[in-house]
């Protein structure tokens, strides 16, 4: 799984979003893959559980964007609020997908494609669904589908799942007979027991439904979003859908669904509300950042030709532009966007980002500082100026960038690539023992394993021994030790 960060470069790089890896970072058995896979409460799209994984794939991409995840607190702020849930407990993450898809997994966790966020045509589509992942969180559905498949024997999860992947590929890809081998395995594997479960999981889907349209009328929102989006699935799916089997699906069949919603969601006092012309913006100026980094300079200038002149399309050709390196022709529109709308600290971050990228890291400076006094106290902000700083590889400014690594990893203690830079940082400062020890931080964070094992013994020898540094050098060569062996 890998991770990219726009306010630092579109440089990939090794993804750890939490202390405890994602399930696909290290091997799992059978049986905690199947638990891992069933503990997934997808979104939309009404296919049996592993319909969805592509095989060969390491795993997804996460986005780290200042930008979109700031326009994604204020959307679900107002829902979580409704839902009783505690905001600052709830982690939401960008998956670099073009499919229409969020779903909940590991508790308070949503996961967002960006796919959704290309694709909606209004906010009210975006905060419909973060209404509905809400529901999930909620009601409590992961733990209470844990508790599920602890009923369930191993043999039993396996079989269906491995029963619902062929009926639902097979039907996918027109081959005959699909759904009844598929039924077969399922039959084999004591499928009454598995469509049981399956059952269950689709009344969390219903009932997250139902919760997410009583939340948005609690925060007088229009449910109608919410609905527009799960027709346009519904329509999308069709294709996979002939001959399938209702109840071996997890989520409840589209147009049942769909006939459901339509009828209370036209209750709501709210239906048909417009969206607010700030968020309508935003959510524009998103969808023209995915696409400036995302797509092709060729594509993005077919989406967005040099007549659009909306702050949008000007968006979305400067980051294209600067990509490719182009900064010549990058910069005036960038400045284009700050004169317009000053206020707005990406439009700050990006010129910023697009002169460190080009080798003008010093001419960067005030804009990145700019930013950081319209958005202060944003890990993500703080990351990309200690980055411009480091880039001048300027030895006298090697302090100012520790203090402001320090800072951006007090509230993104998980992304590797800080404890990368403090290693530039130290080793600009001829503090060889703390550049090691943070090379070693990075590399046990990224899964490099021999890297870890190296750099933390060549910090432990520079360390007066007992000393915290020693301690947590010593730490890592035990940890890296015992992965080894």
């Amino acid at each position: 799984m890998t991770y990219v960060t726009f306010g630092a470069g579109l440089k990939p790089a090794p993804f750890a979003s939490e202390r405890q890896p994602f399930p696909e970072s290290q091997p799992m058995s059978w049986f905690q893959r199947a638990a891992a896979l069933l503990a997934v409460v997808s979104l939309v799209l009404p296919a049996p559980a592993m319909a969805q994984r592509k095989p060969g794939k390491s795993g997804p991409a996460l986005i780290r964007d200042a930008e979109i995840e700031g326009l994604l607190r204020n959307m679900t702020r107002p829902i979580f609020k409704a839902a009783g849930i505690n905001a600052a407990a709830v982690k939401v993450y960008v998956i670099a997908d073009d499919q229409i898809n969020a779903f909940v997994a590991g508790g308070q966790r949503i996961f967002i494609h960006t796919g959704l966020i290309t694709k909606a045509k209004t906010p009210n589509e975006v905060i419909g669904v973060m209404a509905h992942e809400s529901g999930h969180i909620a009601g409590g559905h992961l733990a209470r589908l844990n508790s599920e498949l602890d009923q369930a024997s191993t043999e039993r999860i396996i079989g269906m799942l491995i029963g619902a992947a062929a009926i639902v590929g097979g039907a996918a890809a027109g081959v005959d007979g699909a759904t009844k081998a598929g039924s077969g395995i399922m039959a084999g594997s004591q499928g009454i027991a598995q469509r049981n479960l399956l059952a269950y999981q689709r009344s969390m889907e219903a009932s997250a439904d139902q919760a997410a349209l009583k939340y948005l009328q609690a925060t007088r929102q229009s449910p109608e979003g919410m609905l527009t989006l799960f027709q346009q699935l519904a329509n999308n799916s069709l294709a996979s859908l002939d001959r399938a089997d209702p109840y071996l699906f997890s989520h409840p069949m589209p147009f049942d669904r769909i006939r459901t919603l339509e009828q209370e969601a036209k209750l709501s006092p709210y239906y048909g509300k417009a969206d607010d012309p700030g968020m309508i913006l935003r959510l524009k100026l998103a969808k023209a950042k995915l696409s400036g980094f995302l797509d092709t300079p060729q594509r993005v200038f077919q989406k967005y030709p040099s007549t659009d002149k909306s702050l949008a399309g000007r968006y979305a050709r400067s980051i294209a532009m600067f990509r490719r390196g182009d900064i010549r022709n990058a910069l005036p529109l960038i400045e284009s966007l700050t004169a317009e709308l000053p206020e707005n600290p990406y439009f700050w971050e990006l010129k910023a980002q697009a002169l460190m990228e080009n080798g003008q890291a010093t001419k960067g400076l005030p804009a990145i500082r700019k930013a950081r006094e319209l958005l202060p106290n944003n890990g993500l902000l703080t990351h990309l100026h200690a980055a411009l700083l480091l880039s001048t590889d300027n030895a006298a400014i090697a302090d100012e960038a520790l203090k402001l690594l320090r800072l951006a990893r007090k509230s993104e203690p998980d992304m590797p690539v800080i404890h990368k830079d403090l290693a530039r940082a130290y080793a600009l400062k001829g503090d060889a023992a703390r550049a090691d020890l943070a090379a070693a931080e990075f590399a046990w964070s990224t899964g490099d394993v021999d890297l870890a094992l190296k750099k933390a013994k060549l910090a432990q020898e520079r360390f007066k021994r007992g000393t915290p540094e020693w301690l947590r050098a010593n730490d890592l060569v035990t940890f890296a030790s015992g992965k080894k062996g």
